[in-house]
């Protein structure tokens, strides 16, 4: 929360209830991913979750990010992946998360269909 009290939406306080609705459904996805990923014996850590617009638009001027990243919006997360206690760098170690997370919604994608093996999103909002 911020200091108003509500909840920040989207680094928007314009009471879109439809970006609240589909972020809230993202978080609830995002648990049941992790809830996934340690029954399977793996463990992780958050990345990055949310980015701000001005650290998009240094991303994307870099060529690291692209400027409307649904980081943004509070709908994408990079999940640092680790088993048995060891950092698994190879993107390819998340594909089985990918394809779970995948299955939980059909607006979820996967970064590892563009090589981004860490990154998970819901696309569109409801």
């Amino acid at each position: 929360m911020h200091h108003g009290g509500k909840p920040r939406n989207m680094g928007r306080d314009d009471g879109d209830d439809a970006m609240t609705l589909s972020q809230s459904i993202f978080a609830g996805n995002v648990s049941k991913l992790i809830r996934y990923i340690n029954e399977q014996g793996y463990t992780c850590t958050f990345g990055e979750a949310w980015r701000t617009p001005e650290m998009a638009e240094i991303y994307a001027k870099r060529g690291t990010g692209i400027k409307r990243s649904l980081h943004c919006e509070r709908r994408a997360i990079d999940l640092n992946l680790f088993l048995e206690g060891k950092y698994l760098t190879d993107g390819n170690a998340h594909k089985p998360f990918g394809d779970y997370w995948e299955s939980l919604d059909p607006r979820n994608r996967w970064g590892g269909r563009f090589n981004d093996g860490n990154h998970y999103e819901m696309r569109e909002a409801i």
